[in-house]
């Protein structure tokens, strides 16, 4: 196949390991430049990513702003991709007034008015909106900082979107602000929503069983409690190397066997419910040790996607049988795998990601991430 012609170059601002841009040269979009912060994160985007011109570095100071910038121009980019880190404002996070990192918005804005790109946009959760910082002597809303410095030279919209609309097997609320320049006849929108919903089943219902390793076990108990564990093991890691059998303590991986498809642990009977290492009740949420539904998209993947104890990360499960005593155990009492969390996120097979990546490393940034799938279909709206 010959070489996609190349319809727009994108500067990707807080781009992390570039999850986002992962489906982008499939549709001709070449992010030309990228600027992060973290020099382990840079790097590996340096590694998937090769042909893009990585600045490492804080954009906030004046000098890697100012190469950020030239570099950008050198290359014609014509939309900027700003994805500011959104901890200080989730709901999942601390959501502090004055954490700086509610403070990113305003480079973004320096970059568009020094660049003006013909597009740009911005993506963050959803309380981006209800976000406020101190500025010019008074608290304002990021968003009315947005409109009081560029709506003289773009078009604005603000959108708050759940991923799942859009073919993306995870129900993810994000907030997607479009932004385009005046003179363009136009207006970048966002997609329509599609009726078909792809789920958890059609993800990653094809995976056969992974039992988990159970690091508190004797190898005795061990290969009693799980004898397929190590077929299981080779099949899994024949589909993909990062499909790799999540580690775990025994008694919270016994207390998922009784847990069934899309409920909390703590629905369970007494003698199954979450229990301490010193034997007393776990207090908790419904939406900790639950299993995810099969006939539906994921719940959304967070950053502590490793633990069975945080928010609806475990495999849904297939009904295997009965114990001695006549109750029903499931399959697959563990967190999802690596492999899985990336086909949830929408992330293609063929992504290169180095093999020796650590794997608790790239769970994080996933659970931090905008699934690419969305990003493709949303620059593939992009006015012609």
């Amino acid at each position: 196949m010959g070489q996609k012609t190349i319809r727009h170059k994108v500067l990707s601002l807080f781009a992390n390991i570039g999850v986002a841009e992962a489906m982008l040269k499939d549709i001709g979009i070449s992010v030309s430049v990228a600027n992060e912060l973290v020099e382990r994160r840079a790097k590996l985007y340096q590694e998937i990513y090769p042909e893009t011109n990585m600045i490492c570095g804080d954009i906030i100071d004046k000098k890697t702003y100012t190469s950020i910038i030239d570099l950008s121009k050198r290359n014609e980019v014509d939309i900027i991709l700003a994805t500011p880190p959104c901890q200080g404002m989730s709901t999942a996070g601390q959501q502090q007034d004055e954490d700086s990192r509610n403070y990113l918005l305003l480079p973004t804005i320096d970059a568009i008015k020094d660049l003006s790109p013909k597009y740009a946009v911005i993506e963050n959760v959803p309380n981006f909106i209800n976000t406020t910082i101190n500025y010019n002597g008074s608290r304002r809303l990021l968003t009315d900082i947005l409109n009081l410095e560029l709506a003289y030279r773009y078009k604005i919209s603000i959108n708050i979107i759940n991923t799942e609309k859009y073919g993306v097997p995870q129900s993810r609320e994000r907030m997607i602000i479009l932004l385009t320049r005046n003179d363009l006849k136009n207006t970048w929108t966002i997609p329509k929503e599609e009726e078909n919903i792809v789920t958890l089943q059609d993800a990653i219902g094809w995976i056969p069983t992974i039992d988990p390793f159970v690091k508190d076990l004797s190898p005795k108990e061990f290969k009693l409690l799980f004898p397929l564990y190590e077929k299981r093991r080779e099949n899994a890691l024949s589909i993909s190397p990062w499909n790799k059998p999540p580690v775990h303590i025994y008694r919270q991986v016994k207390t998922m066997q009784y847990t069934p498809t899309g409920k909390s642990a703590f629905d369970n009977p007494p003698a199954h419910r979450p229990i301490k290492e010193d034997g007393t009740f776990v207090k908790g949420y419904h939406n900790t040790y639950s299993r995810q539904k099969w006939d539906a998209p994921a719940y959304t993947i967070t950053m502590d996607n490793r633990k069975i104890s945080s928010q609806g990360n475990v495999h849904p499960g297939r009904l295997i049988g009965e114990d001695k005593n006549g109750e029903n155990v499931y399959s697959d009492a563990r967190v999802l795998t690596l492999y899985e969390l990336m086909r949830i996120m929408s992330i293609p097979d063929d992504w290169p990601l180095p093999k020796n990546t650590d794997e608790a490393f790239i769970r994080r940034i996933i659970g931090e991430g905008i699934p690419p799938l969305f990003i493709k279909k949303l620059f593939n709206n992009l006015p012609e």
